[in-house]
């Protein structure tokens, strides 16, 4: 069955904004991760059948949407999102938010818990976890690299080969090409002034979100992501979390089906 999506855009106070959606009925709002755009949400929405309205924006700075020469933070990307909402005249949807997406969702539904029928979170950033800093500092220091650098690294690679090294710089080179694919991703999570980011975490917030929640969390995922999404379980008064077992990162795209009846059985109850 041919399912057909339409492509809009609207220009908001922060810019241009482009969004995919499909179906009618209840609203559900889907935020992607950090390295994606709406499209990891596209297969998800096909599975969403019966009387659902699924949208999924490219958040500011990534995808189609506009990147202005502003500063980003999840504030930002919060009142984008609120503006959004209300450009389409929707008073309260659920919110689906995947990494990057779950740490704006959840900062919406404590900024605008009367939204919000409920909160969908697959592997949420935006708390503290063990492990972060030094995960989040190997990232910053490539993105910072100087051409130069990555130049003299490309000359030396008979040297690297002969030491045992090429294997682990060509990893680091390639997970730097990501992330100078998606550099407001990288501003939002990690290249910002410390104390900026630490303003934006929600663990001392957490406890304030009234909504019902699911948690979604991938059981092969990386100690890190698994570390903050048992924050969030902590936290957070009425919520449930599924642990997907065989789920590494990127559930949307992984775990296609698994996250679609989830949702589903959610929305349900």
């Amino acid at each position: 069955m041919n399912i057909l999506f339409r492509n809009s855009r609207r220009k908001l106070s922060q810019g241009v904004l482009f969004w995919r959606e499909v179906g009618a009925g209840i609203p559900i709002v889907f935020l992607h991760g950090a390295w994606n755009d709406g499209s990891e949400w596209v297969s998800t929405m096909k599975l969403m059948t019966g009387n659902i309205h699924c949208f999924t924006p490219d958040l500011l700075g990534f995808g189609e949407s506009a990147n202005p020469n502003i500063h980003h933070s999840i504030d930002l990307q919060v009142e984008c999102l609120a503006n959004f909402l209300e450009a389409l005249k929707l008073e309260k949807v659920y919110l689906v938010g995947n990494s990057l997406g779950g740490w704006i969702a959840a900062s919406y539904a404590l900024k605008y818990p009367e939204q919000i029928y409920g909160l969908i979170l697959l592997a949420p950033e935006g708390v503290t976890a063990e492990g972060q800093e030094k995960y989040w500092q190997k990232r910053r220091r490539l993105f910072n690299y100087s051409p130069l650098i990555i130049k003299f690294l490309r000359l030396i690679t008979p040297i690297l080969k002969l030491i045992g090294w090429e294997e682990k710089i060509t990893r680091d080179l390639e997970l730097r090409k990501t992330l100078l694919q998606s550099s407001t991703a990288c501003h939002l999570l990690f290249n910002r002034k410390k104390p900026e980011i630490e303003a934006e975490l929600l663990d001392k917030h957490l406890p304030e979100i009234k909504v019902p929640c699911l948690l979604l969390q991938g059981g092969q995922d990386t100690a890190v992501a698994i570390s903050r999404s048992n924050t969030y379980a902590r936290l957070i008064p009425d919520i449930k979390l599924n642990i997907i077992a065989h789920g590494e990162s990127n559930l949307p795209e992984s775990c296609t089906g698994v996250v679609a009846e989830a949702i589903r059985d959610f929305i349900s109850n």
